[in-house]
C-alpha cells in the first residue's frame, strides 16, 4: 500500500467513523425525543459543542483503524482472521467477551487517571461538560482522550486472534454501549438494570452515577474494576430514569 492509499484509507475511516456517529447517535436522540419530548430541552448549544468534538473524534480514532487495516491487509502482522476453521467455534464468543475486558481495564484505569484535577481540567473536563450528557456525547472528547480510546482496538487486534466477524461484532457494540451510556435516560428494563445481570453491566444509569459524582463509576462495560477498586456506588437517583428523564 502507497502512502496515499494509507492517506486515502484514513480519509475513508475517518468518513466511516463519522457516518456511524451520526447515525447512531442521532437515531437513538430520535428515539429519546420520542420517549421524553422534553428530554433535550435547553440543551440545543450543548448539542451542537457534542456534534463539534465528535466529529473531530472521528479522525483521531480513523488513523489507527486504518494503521491496522493495513497491517492487516498488506502485511499479515494482526492476528485478524477470517477462515471460521482456524480456530474452534467456541474461541469466537470467548475471544469477543476478551477482547471487551481488555477494552474495558483499559478504559477503566485511564478514565480514573483523567481524573487527576491537573489532567482532568485540561483534558476530560470537555467531556464532562455534558450536562446532562446526551446521545450526541459518545464521542465528545479532548483530542488527547480521544487517542487513548483510539489506540486500544488497533492494539488488541496484534495480540489476540480474533475472527474478522468478531472485529465487526466488537466495534459495534463500543459504538451502540458508547450512545446509550449517554443518552440521559435508560433504555433497558428495570428487570435487567436492577437485576442480576446489572449488578455486573454497565447501562446508562449506573454511568450517569458517573456524570452526577465524578468519583465514581468508572468503568465502560463491566463493574468488575469498579467493585474491585471499591470505586462502584450503585445506581443512584438514575434509576428510573425509563419512566421520568432526568435533567
Amino acid at each position: 500500500m502507497t502512502r496515499l492509499t494509507l492517506f486515502s484509507t484514513i480519509i475513508a475511516m475517518t468518513l466511516i467513523v463519522a457516518v456511524r456517529y451520526l447515525a447512531v447517535s442521532g437515531a437513538f436522540a430520535w428515539l429519546g425525543l420520542r420517549r421524553h419530548p422534553q428530554l433535550h430541552d435547553g440543551l440545543a448549544r450543548q448539542i451542537r459543542r457534542e456534534i463539534g468534538w465528535s466529529l473531530a473524534s472521528t479522525a483521531i480514532y480513523a488513523a489507527p483503524a486504518a494503521a491496522a487495516v493495513w497491517a492487516w491487509q498488506e502485511r499479515g502482522w494482526t492476528r485478524i482472521y477470517t477462515d471460521l476453521g482456524a480456530y474452534p467455534l467456541w474461541w469466537l464468543p470467548l475471544s469477543l467477551l476478551l477482547a471487551l475486558f481488555i477494552q474495558d481495564s483499559w478504559f477503566y484505569w485511564t478514565h480514573r487517571w483523567m481524573h487527576r484535577p491537573a489532567v482532568f481540567r485540561r483534558v476530560h473536563a470537555v467531556h464532562h461538560a455534558s450536562r446532562p450528557p446526551t446521545a450526541w456525547a459518545a464521542m465528545s472528547f479532548h483530542p488527547l482522550e480521544a487517542i487513548t480510546g483510539a489506540i486500544v482496538v488497533p492494539l488488541t487486534v496484534f495480540v489476540l486472534p480474533m475472527h474478522l466477524g468478531v472485529v465487526g461484532a466488537w466495534l459495534t457494540i463500543m459504538t451502540v454501549m458508547g450512545t446509550l451510556n449517554h443518552m440521559g435516560w435508560e433504555l433497558f428494563p428495570r428487570w435487567l438494570v436492577e437485576g442480576r445481570a446489572g449488578r455486573h453491566l454497565i447501562t446508562a444509569t449506573h454511568h450517569q452515577q458517573h456524570h452526577d459524582r465524578y468519583n465514581c463509576n468508572y468503568g465502560l462495560y463491566f463493574r468488575f474494576w469498579d467493585r474491585l477498586c471499591d470505586t462502584d456506588r450503585g445506581l443512584g437517583r438514575f434509576k428510573n430514569a425509563a419512566s421520568e428523564p432526568q435533567h
